[in-house]
């Protein structure tokens, strides 16, 4: 990706015109409203489809929601992309019913998961980050890889608290991640009402979607140093993946310097080339979801399930 501002550790300056940060956001921007025109055109075309076609939009929907997670989503927490707030809103209305997840609480998990970067237990038994590897994890191991991918979705606190813990320090964003989540009722009842069918498939990819996202973090963080600072996430430069995912490869980069925007993670990358080396940052050869077919990589130790 090109890097058309120059990389550091301040926080951009917001500009004048549609997009806060880069004119290169027009691309997760519009990316969001294909993704939810897409989803409501598999809706109206369900009728028309036959099972093989409607199984294929399912297996895509549960992808997407993986995709954005960890690509448009991810990126709009940390640099939100327009100037004008109503439309970073909307926004995060068109993230909320493109992905089942309301984005404003989202948004507030993510953060925490930055307040804490995988972090170990602590002395109180509890993370910091509330997706934290270790959290099931024990004797100062993380938790295993498909253990942590097929039950961290049940392990998520409900909206309400989520939202009152959000209302302790922003009550707007309270207001709003409520309004999210009424809305994803609302629409979620009309297409049940009118389709359940539809529902009835699209639940399981919903949740596999997620499923993919945990795969995803599993690998970013596996072996990662919580204790250092520019070596709290694991990286890959894997090019076709980077150019997919808007640069989410570049992980360790982004958990030293969060705001840094998606488009200089490259600049950014070689602005710390040398202290990422001294402190021993981890690197895979693949994808992150891919991580398991890297054999290269050394082994990351596990705890057992529980």
């Amino acid at each position: 990706m090109a890097a058309p501002q120059k990389s550091g550790r301040e926080k951009p300056k917001a500009k004048l015109g549609l997009f806060r940060y880069s004119g290169w956001d027009a691309i997760p921007a519009a990316l969001v409203y294909i993704h939810l025109g897409l989803l409501l055109a598999l809706f109206l075309a369900w009728s028309h489809l036959d099972w093989p076609e409607r199984i294929a939009g399912a297996v895509a929907y549960g992808a997407a929601i993986g995709w954005s997670l960890d690509s448009v989503s991810h990126n709009f927490i940390h640099n939100p992309f327009f100037a004008w707030e109503p439309l970073n809103r909307l926004t995060s209305l068109a993230l909320t019913l493109s992905l089942g997840t309301p984005q404003t609480m989202y948004k507030y998990v993510h953060m925490r998961h930055h307040a804490g970067n995988s972090d170990r237990i602590g002395a109180d038994g509890t993370t910091i980050d509330p997706i934290s590897l270790y959290q099931y994890g024990a004797d100062g191991k993380v938790e295993p890889t498909w253990s942590y991918v097929f039950r961290q979705f049940f392990r998520d606190d409900g909206p309400f608290t989520v939202a009152a813990k959000i209302r302790a320090k922003r009550p707007k964003e309270a207001r709003q991640a409520l309004f999210e989540f009424w809305t994803i009722l609302a629409v979620y009842a009309v297409l049940l009402a009118l389709n359940w069918k539809f529902i009835a498939l699209m639940a399981p990819f919903y949740y596999l979607g997620h499923c993919l996202s945990f795969l995803i973090a599993w690998y970013e963080h596996a072996g990662a140093d919580p204790d250092e600072p520019a070596a709290t996430g694991v990286s890959t430069y894997e090019p076709v993946y980077n150019w997919v995912f808007l640069n989410n490869g570049y992980h360790a980069e982004h958990h030293h310097r969060p705001k840094v925007h998606w488009t200089q993670m490259s600049a950014l990358r070689e602005e710390t080339r040398d202290h990422q080396a001294r402190v021993g940052v981890r690197t895979l050869k693949v994808a992150h979801f891919l991580g398991f077919a890297d054999w290269t990589a050394p082994r990351v130790p596990t705890a057992k399930a529980r």
